[in-house]
């Protein structure tokens, strides 16, 4: 039963995210935002979470964009690059890689982390996707060695595949309870929005760095 909701949830995300990539325009610069509950909108009400936002706050400075949610609630490193190939279609203009978290918060081993993240890059540098890489940290009460290993990992993989990094997905969100869920881990729409004023400057740059409007 698990495996079965599993696939059907799969399938119904492969069709969103290819719905979404092959009704935009010709010259519609298109983005895939891959990721976990931050990126699939947790708790969120329409048109609240960071993709739909995303979107809206870059058609409000004129660009022609779309932006997919390829999201998946509770997904690791490892859940991620077991649905990465069908979860991106062809014709992405641009990937916002966003994963770590929940293997941070499951203790995962930041190696096992890290070797995941650097196998969807390759995949992805492959197949000529370009990619902005969104950092997570790890929590304090993890430890300072786990929390050095883990932090590590984004800046290290971003040089290695001089991909742009946004270096804490978070920022301006986390330790902020006003900004929000009730879970204290998942941003309520004005945390989102924090997000969205935070990493849009990255965003439009590799827009423009990938052949999109300026």
């Amino acid at each position: 039963m698990a495996f079965k909701q599993t696939f059907a949830a799969a399938l119904i995300l492969f069709v969103a995210v290819c719905g979404a990539i092959s009704s935009a325009r010709a010259g519609t610069f298109t983005i895939v935002g891959f990721g976990d509950s931050l990126t699939a909108g947790f708790g969120l009400g329409p048109g609240q979470g960071f993709t739909d936002r995303l979107q809206a706050a870059l058609k409000a400075k004129g660009q022609d964009v779309a932006v997919a949610n390829a999201g998946v609630s509770g997904d690791t490193t490892s859940g991620g690059l077991a649905r990465l190939d069908w979860s991106v279609p062809d014709g992405t203009r641009l990937v916002i890689l966003e994963l770590g978290a929940n293997d941070m918060l499951r203790g995962v081993s930041p190696d096992l982390a890290e070797k995941n993240l650097d196998a969807m890059l390759g995949k992805l540098m492959q197949r000529n996707i370009p990619v902005l890489l969104a950092g997570m940290r790890a929590a304090p009460n993890l430890g300072a060695e786990y929390q050095k290993a883990f932090d590590a990992i984004y800046p290290n993989l971003a040089a290695k595949y001089d991909v742009p990094l946004y270096p804490f997905f978070l920022d301006g969100v986390a330790g902020h309870p006003d900004l929000q869920l009730e879970d204290g881990l998942h941003p309520n729409p004005k945390g989102v929005d924090v997000i969205i004023e935070r990493i849009l400057p990255a965003v439009e740059k590799a827009i423009v760095a990938n052949g999109g409007a300026s």
